[in-house]
């Protein structure tokens, strides 16, 4: 004779079991997005050297140069304008150093308006590779009156010294004067070997042996 029999309470959860071997390898994903770019590396060493390359083309012609038409130079005279205004600066840049500077044509008297001895004032002179002044003309002698004071008025003047060499008739250089403007009684024949020269008030020419006096020294290029 057959029983029925019913179906039980479910029992208690089991402990979990052993993991089960890994599952084939799914497909590969999209690609992710850039990352941040990093900061530069460090230089490398610098190479070695490469040989010398082979030479360039050779280059076009240059401009034809200076034609001469039946022994003349055309540029010439543009040439000479040049020089003329490189001179002109080179004046200028020298005499603006100076307290006193007076230009008559293309000669300059310069002077610092500081006064010494006759001697002083030719080697002061000598050294700024310039002359002591020396009017040429009525000009130039009233020009260079101009830099006195109002208390001392005498400026020595390039007249020779030695009275033997011109008696006072020539210049530093030996050579004829073509301008003099002698106070009375001037040049002193009774001075003996040696007198040196100065301008003085009113432009006039003074001979005097005292050539240690104190006069200015006026300078010319």
């Amino acid at each position: 004779m057959c029983c029925s029999q019913l179906q039980g309470p479910p029992g208690p959860k089991g402990d979990k079991g052993d993991p089960g071997p890994a599952g084939p390898m799914g497909p590969r994903g999209f690609p992710g997005a850039a990352g941040v770019i990093g900061p530069p590396g460090f230089h490398g060493e610098s190479g070695m050297k490469g040989y010398r390359g082979e030479p360039g083309p050779v280059g076009p012609p240059g401009p034809p140069g200076a034609v001469i038409m039946c022994g003349r130079d055309p540029f010439a005279p543009a040439r000479q304008d040049v020089q003329t205004t490189q001179r002109s600066i080179v004046k200028l840049q020298f005499a603006i150093k100076y307290d006193f500077v007076r230009r008559v044509g293309q000669k300059y008297f310069v002077s610092y308006k500081e006064r010494g001895s006759f001697s002083r004032a030719v080697d002061f002179c000598s050294q700024q590779s310039l002359e002591l002044a020396l009017p040429q003309n009525e000009e130039e002698n009233n020009i260079l009156t101009q830099v006195f004071g109002e208390v001392h008025k005498m400026a020595w003047i390039s007249v020779n010294i030695n009275k033997t060499e011109g008696k006072f008739e020539t210049d530093m250089k030996n050579r004829p004067l073509t301008f003099t403007k002698w106070g009375a009684g001037q040049p002193d024949r009774s001075i003996g070997d040696t007198g040196c020269t100065m301008l003085s008030e009113n432009g006039v020419w003074r001979l005097t042996q005292e050539c240690s006096l104190n006069a200015y020294i006026v300078c010319q290029n």
